[in-house]
């Protein structure tokens, strides 16, 4: 019995975040928590470590002059693929992106979008926030390096 509300919990998640565009219902955004909103939330787990990079393809990343253009791309693939767990200024299943380049390195970032199966099972942060997400997994959403650092970019702004 244990298993079955997490399981239960967890595939009901991986549905209603799979495919892209997850639109709520007036309905379900008012059955929600209230929002309150923070400053700048310092995630879940209170730890900052900018010099992990987390495991997975991005092992180094230049960051320039934001790209206005990407950070456009970002903000809809953040909004089609990441706010059924995510919310941009407030944590909610999942840790608030905004301020996310102050705790975490750019490449960390990344890996945990690109790879966040690996980084759940070995990476020490992520385990603490898979730990506060009561055990809730990130899902990968199967985006390219390049739809990544598009999000990445987005983050940057927020």
């Amino acid at each position: 019995m244990k298993l079955l509300l997490p399981s239960v919990l967890t595939l009901s998640i991986f549905l209603s975040s799979c495919g892209g565009g997850s639109e709520k219902s007036k309905a379900t955004e008012s059955s929600e928590k209230p929002a309150a909103k923070t400053e700048a939330p310092t995630s879940n787990t209170g730890i900052v470590d900018l010099d992990n990079k987390g495991i997975g393809p991005i092992s180094s990343i230049s960051l320039g002059d934001i790209d206005q253009v990407k950070v456009d791309e970002g903000k809809k693939l953040f909004d089609s693929y990441c706010v059924a767990c995510h919310k941009a200024e407030e944590d909610f299943i999942g840790p608030a992106p905004k301020g996310i380049l102050k705790r975490r390195s750019p490449e960390w970032v990344m890996n945990m979008i690109l790879n966040p199966s690996e980084m759940t099972a070995k990476d020490p942060i992520a385990k603490k926030l898979l730990e506060d997400a009561n055990g809730v997994p990130m899902i990968g959403q199967g985006l390219t390096e390049e739809q990544t650092r598009s999000v990445l970019e987005y983050f940057r702004t927020l």
